[in-house]
């Protein structure tokens, strides 16, 4: 892989030319008091380090005559290595990690102004941590008030995300295995969680089943809180406490994927507790299910991301009026977005080193983002009837018949050169394969 980081550094610093970036590691988070959460590095500083320690920054300054990419780490300190564990340290994150020079993090402040001076811009993302951001905006201002006496230096700042992230969207080879593994993994949690899921189990029980395959097979754990969600707690769109027993009658919807090697897995999944969907549930079920399918034959390169979302909505609101829960022409409904007490989320995002990856939607109001081969997103209609919905005035009151149902089917699907991929195909889907 450090071949691999290797390239995507050498990308983008042809990308930033005479600038210098900036790039932070992600900071601890603490659980309680003085227990601390286990550790997950920014997405960013990941994809081009593959280093994964807190308390370092990487600099890219391709201008600069020897040092090209530089690291500042913790150095090593065996008193606090008994502790916390092992530290890469200063000299190994040349040899490891290929840095052209490393210092301790200590040394940050005296020595980033070398890789800065002749820069003719900064490329950093101001994040959530102020302080860091201040550190980085005071080494500007002084360059700025120096600038007459050299006649070089930054002259402005700019994010980073918009030239890495349109790097990030376009998945390689490699980066494609390990999504791959990742939906394998989740693919067979999930099929597990259909076997044991039966009237009179608790929701969190599930969640075991489901989290138990993740670490068995060798995933860093969940990719974001499991959702099992039962009965009308289905229609709580990021429910996470998974504490109901489950009854006969009900419909599970788990939203449930996982970390491998960084890279995530997102899967959502609705089936009858009890094995038999009711009329109303399957109604529902079908009308979602069809959405999806449509979406993901939109999935092609040369179609725009937009289309997916537009394509699950004219289904869904179609069968909505077909079913009598809503009330009009379709075309004007979707104008003026009357189905959004029903289906209040979009049907896609990115998929990747981040759950929500990174990576434009629209560029403008009038360019949607063309869909290539390489990119990975998810596909997840759904209709939730929420108790109470407030409704507009020109459409009916819900038939309670319908109140408390919630569903939604999610795939991750790969845009192929000839088309698209389900990398989670193998967690059934179809009416007959979900009852039983």
């Amino acid at each position: 892989m450090q071949a691999e980081y290797r390239q995507r550094r050498e990308q983008l610093m042809a990308k930033i030319g005479s600038g210098t970036g900036i790039f932070r590691s992600a900071p601890m988070a603490v659980m309680h008091n003085d227990v601390e959460y286990t550790y997950r590095q920014d997405s960013d500083f990941f994809y081009l380090t593959g280093f994964n320690e807190p308390q370092a920054v990487a600099v890219l300054a391709p201008h600069h005559p020897e040092h090209r990419f530089v690291l500042f780490v913790q150095p090593k300190d065996r008193e606090k290595e008994v502790w916390t564990g092992y530290l890469c340290g200063v000299d190994a994150a040349k040899e490891i990690y290929g840095a052209d020079e490393a210092y301790p993090i200590s040394e940050l402040d005296e020595k980033l102004p070398q890789y800065l001076e002749k820069a003719d811009r900064i490329y950093y993302h101001l994040g959530r941590d102020r302080n860091f951001n201040d550190k980085i905006l005071g080494h500007y201002q002084q360059l700025l008030r120096t600038y007459p006496k050299r006649g070089t230096g930054p002259i402005g700042i700019e994010d980073t995300g918009p030239i890495l992230h349109s790097m990030r969207l376009i998945k390689s080879a490699s980066e494609l295995v390990q999504m791959r593994q990742a939906a394998a993994i989740a693919t067979e949690a999930h099929n597990k969680a259909l076997e044991s899921s039966a009237p009179g189990r608790y929701e969190y029980e599930i969640q075991a089943e489901i989290e138990h395959i993740f670490r068995l097979r060798g995933a860093m754990g969940p990719a974001y809180p499991s959702i099992v969600a039962s009965g009308a707690n289905a229609c709580v769109l990021h429910y996470i406490e998974n504490n109901r027993q489950m009854r006969d009658g009900d419909l599970l919807l788990i939203d449930a994927g996982c970390a491998y090697g960084y890279y995530n897995s997102d899967i959502t999944r609705t089936f009858p507790v009890s094995g038999k969907f009711t009329p109303e549930q399957k109604i529902l079920y079908e009308i979602v299910l069809e959405a999806q399918k449509q979406a993901i034959a939109q999935v092609q390169p040369g179609n725009t991301f937009k289309s997916v979302h537009d394509t699950a909505v004219r289904v869904l609101t179609e069968g909505l009026v077909e079913i009598g829960i809503l009330r009009g022409e379709v075309d004007k409904l979707i104008e003026e977005e009357k189905y959004k007490p029903y289906y209040m989320h979009r049907t896609s995002h990115w998929l990747g080193l981040d759950v929500h990856d990174v990576g434009v939607y629209q560029h403008g109001d009038d360019k949607p983002q063309i869909l290539q081969p390489g990119q990975v997103l998810t596909v997840e209609p759904g209709l939730y009837i929420v108790p109470d919905t407030k409704l507009a005035e020109d459409q009916p009151e819900t038939d309670p018949r319908w109140v408390g149902i919630g569903i939604r089917i999610e795939d991750d699907v790969l845009v192929t050169a000839t088309g698209h991929e389900v990398l989670t195909a193998g967690v059934p889907k179809e009416v007959h394969e979900v009852e039983r």
